[in-house]
């Protein structure tokens, strides 16, 4: 256990902190998710839509700097490339 007053405090930061990056990393894991699922079950219309949440996602999350800009940026021409392809077939 810390000692001093800015340790528990920093704590404390940390913690919330923690629980705020979670829940936004959860909403773009989840739609990244979500997109895979519907690209494999060949459902087109559900894929795109997807993909719109995915990517809206994961700008929030370079906003708010819960991932790097050029994590988010791989993540959605990856997921966009899956969805083309699937969509040329």
């Amino acid at each position: 256990m810390p000692i001093k007053k800015a340790a528990k405090k920093y704590i404390r930061v940390t913690k919330r902190k923690t629980l705020k990056n979670k829940a936004i990393r959860g909403v773009f894991k989840n739609a990244i998710k979500k997109t895979q699922e519907a690209i494999t079950a060949g459902k087109t219309e559900d894929a795109k839509k997807w993909l719109k949440v995915a990517i809206k996602a994961l700008d929030k999350a370079v906003q708010k700097k819960v991932v790097k800009k050029n994590t988010a940026a791989r993540r959605k021409s990856r997921l966009n490339k899956m969805v083309k392809k699937m969509t040329k077939k």
